[in-house]
């Protein structure tokens, strides 16, 4: 192999990939081989590692299945179900590549992209390439406009402009994905995660394709989970938001009962009314208890962090394992 070929480790989430893995394998194979990028750089799928994260269905046969057929898929086994973004970063730590690729499971993401994404990680000299889609997400309208003011919102409550190109297609040096993966604590957002190390981000131009009939696995709740989890991971700026709410208010609170005392001097106020003083502790109320939450939310991450919990367990596959011996057929004793 040459010295100068980009060696691409592809890491794949796999929950409920039974219908949708074998095409995507597929494909992938054809890249297994040395393949020249429309710049000229050299470069191969050196390997595809699939993290089981504990889905309903039997994708667990099916990944031991293209593993004994192909050399170049590896297996990471989780100890549960973690989520999206802890079974990438548990990919990311296993892989040995010098680029790390993470790709869905559902088919959407073409890996003949790969290249175009190599070329503008070498023009730009970038540790992470982002998919910029080129057509419209095959989410639906409510969906696709939410992820956009999603993204938006997150921009403006973090203060990082590079929220608005995350996508879960990416190319990572392979060097920054496994750092990553290394130090990333509990709850932490994968994407905020590598804009605190990487140098420079950028984007590569991509068509996303259909994902088929397949079940997405996210829900709307578990939708929402995942923006106040960015929100929260992306820094300290919302708490300093809260603190500003919380002047407004102050400055508010004093300006009403000036108008009230000079109302109430004039004789404009003849009885004193519950009206003024329930809208002030309605609105002080509903102030404390948002600031409240927001604290408690950057306190449970940070207590999650010190008890130790994990971000994902790595064990070895539970059909060669105890919890599969089977019983003794022979009997032994006195």
């Amino acid at each position: 192999m040459a010295e100068n070929t980009h060696t691409i480790s592809v890491v794949i989430p796999v929950y409920q990939a039974e219908r949708t893995l074998e095409p995507v394998l597929a494909e992938l194979e054809r890249w297994h081989e040395p393949f020249t990028t429309p710049d000229g750089h050299r470069a191969r799928v050196s390997e595809v590692l699939l993290v089981h994260d504990c889905g309903p269905d039997a994708s667990d046969h099916l990944m031991r299945q293209v593993a004994a057929a192909h050399d170049w898929v590896r297996l990471v086994w989780l100890s549960r179900n973690f989520g999206q973004h802890a079974a990438t970063l548990a990919g990311m730590s296993s892989s040995g590549g010098d680029w790390v690729a993470t790709i869905d499971e559902d088919g959407q993401h073409d890996p003949a992209d790969l290249a175009v994404m190599l070329d503008r990680a070498m023009a730009e000299q970038a540790d992470v390439v982002y998919a910029a889609p080129m057509n419209p997400p095959p989410h639906g309208f409510l969906r696709n406009t939410a992820s956009r003011l999603a993204k938006r919102s997150i921009r403006w409550f973090t203060g990082r402009p590079e929220a608005e190109i995350f996508h879960s297609y990416r190319l990572i040096l392979g060097d920054v994905a496994r750092s990553v993966a290394a130090y990333a604590g509990s709850g932490v957002y994968l994407d905020i995660a590598l804009n605190w190390v990487s140098r420079r981000a950028t984007t590569a131009p991509v068509r996303l394709r259909h994902e088929g009939d397949r079940p997405s696995g996210y829900s709307w709740r578990t939708l929402m989970s995942h923006y106040w989890r960015m929100v929260v991971t992306g820094g300290t700026r919302i708490l300093r938001l809260v603190s500003l709410v919380g002047v407004l208010l102050a400055v508010l609170g004093f300006l009403v009962a000036v108008v009230v005392a000079v109302a109430r001097i004039f004789g404009r106020i003849d009885v004193t009314g519950w009206s003024s003083t329930m809208v002030v502790l309605l609105i002080s109320a509903g102030a404390i208890l948002v600031a409240i939450g927001v604290v408690a939310e950057y306190v449970g991450v940070a207590v999650n962090m010190a008890m130790g919990k994990p971000l994902y367990l790595i064990v070895s596959d539970r059909a060669d394992g105890p919890l599969k011996r089977p019983k003794s057929t022979s009997h032994t004793g006195p």
